[in-house]
C-alpha cells in the first residue's frame, strides 16, 4: 500500500510530532514538529525538514549549523498521530551542542545533566 500523508492525524494547526532517533544506536535525539509540506520535503530530499512554530517557517535541520539529519526510515505510530524518524545525524542534534536534546534526567526528585556539550 502506498504511503498517504493525508491519512495522518495532524493537530488543529496542521502539525504532527516527529521524534528523531539515531538509526544505528537507537538513541533518541530530539522531538520537533512537521506539517504535510515539511514531511513531503523530507521524503523528496532525504534531508529532514521540520516546521518551526516560533518562526512559522520550514527548518531544514542543519541549514545553519551544518548538523544535518538524513532520513534512513520513516515510521508512523499505531494512531497515526506521531512520526518516528530514523536518521543519520551529523554532529549534535541539540541547539545546546549536545548529541541529544534529552540530556536532563530526573533522579530522586532532582534534575541532573547527564550529557556534556560536544567539543
Amino acid at each position: 500500500m502506498a504511503f498517504d500523508p493525508t491519512r495522518l492525524k495532524y493537530d488543529a494547526h496542521g502539525l504532527i510530532p516527529a521524534i528523531a532517533q539515531d538509526h544505528a544506536s537507537g538513541e533518541v535525539l530530539m522531538m520537533a514538529w512537521m506539517n504535510a509540506e515539511s514531511l513531503a520535503k523530507t521524503l523528496d530530499s532525504g534531508q529532514v525538514t521540520y516546521w518551526s512554530r516560533s518562526r512559522q517557517s520550514f527548518w531544514a535541520k542543519g541549514e545553519s549549523s551544518g548538523h544535518v539529519q538524513r532520513l534512513v526510515e520513516l515510521r508512523v505510530d499505531c494512531d497515526r498521530d506521531c512520526l518516528l524518524l530514523l536518521v543519520t545525524q551529523e554532529g549534535p542534534a541539540c541547539h545546546t551542542n549536545r548529541r541529544s536534546c534529552f540530556y536532563t534526567s530526573i533522579r530522586a526528585g532532582d534534575e541532573v545533566v547527564i550529557s556534556d556539550p560536544m567539543c
